[in-house]
């Protein structure tokens, strides 16, 4: 009997090495599973300002750090429940440096990093959503991302935009900046202050990240309900734009001093107004 036990055992060992040398063994299944599927990875969520830093500009009635907080929460209760780690920035009305957000989202290797803000300008007519990125491998996030808010939401589409946001420029895994819409838009920020549209921000956030492994070269700017696929948008590189004005402010200031120096007018400043960069 003791010998046809250890025959049995010898038996069934062969037949285990067998089976995982093969492949396709429960574990080895399990491990060609988890290592095709985008989940679970982790996603570090910065709800833009906090504290006393308000955002927007000066006199705006809806607080931006509010609304870029509910967001934020909203979206890491949809993606927590889609089985992925969540980080978030701040999870209260505190405020955290730029330096501090990057570290953050620096001290996880497997993530992405999804910033929110709202826009906001003088001009109340101005609204849309748009989207922005920086290195290369960000892309694809900003892509989907873009791609789902835009699809969800009743505002313009103002694209997405490469730019060299302090945010977006330090960190170490893919990085997006979603801007969701105009405060300072009558409409927009009606919006924005309803616990549904929200709702309906993070939701659509969080089907870019899941969504960021299937975007795809071809172009289109219609949304398809069915498709597996995400088309790579088409995006404006912010970064040679401002370079160029740059150039283009620093030949007009010399061209200004060169009007004052002949001018017998006494010498005085005008005002300029500029739009402030968003730094997170």
């Amino acid at each position: 009997m003791g010998t046809g036990f250890c025959r049995h055992r010898l038996l069934v060992a062969s037949l285990l090495v067998a089976l995982l040398a093969s492949g396709n063994s429960p574990a080895a299944q399990r491990s060609r599973t988890s290592g095709s599927s985008s989940s679970p990875i982790t996603v570090v969520i910065d709800a833009g300002h906090g504290g006393h830093d308000r955002g927007g500009i000066p006199g705006q009635r809806i607080a931006e750090k509010d609304m870029t907080l509910d967001v934020a929460q909203r979206l890491r209760n949809v993606l927590a429940a889609s089985g992925y780690r969540v980080v978030m920035t701040r999870d209260s009305d505190v405020f955290v440096s730029l330096p501090g957000r990057v570290a953050i989202a620096n001290s996880y290797r497997n993530a992405v990093f999804v910033c929110i803000h709202f826009n906001a300008t003088k001009r109340m007519g101005a609204g849309g959503i748009e989207t922005y990125f920086y290195s290369r491998d960000s892309l694809s996030l900003a892509s989907a991302v873009h791609y789902y808010v835009v699809g969800g939401a009743p505002s313009a589409n103002r694209g997405v935009r490469r730019r060299g946001f302090y945010v977006l420029r330090k960190t170490n895994v893919p990085a997006v900046l979603v801007e969701c819409g105009f405060l300072t838009n009558p409409t927009e920020g009606a919006y924005a202050q309803t616990a549904s549209y929200r709702q309906k921000l993070a939701e659509e956030i969080a089907a870019g990240v899941r969504g960021r492994n299937s975007v795809t070269g071809a172009l289109s700017t219609t949304r398809v309900a069915t498709s597996e696929t995400v088309p790579l948008q088409p995006y404006i590189d912010q970064t040679k734009v401002a370079s160029s004005e740059h150039r283009k402010s620093k030949r007009s200031h010399k061209k200004s001093a060169r009007k004052k120096k002949s001018s017998s007018k006494p010498a005085g400043s005008e005002a300029r107004s500029s739009s402030r960069d968003r730094e997170g």
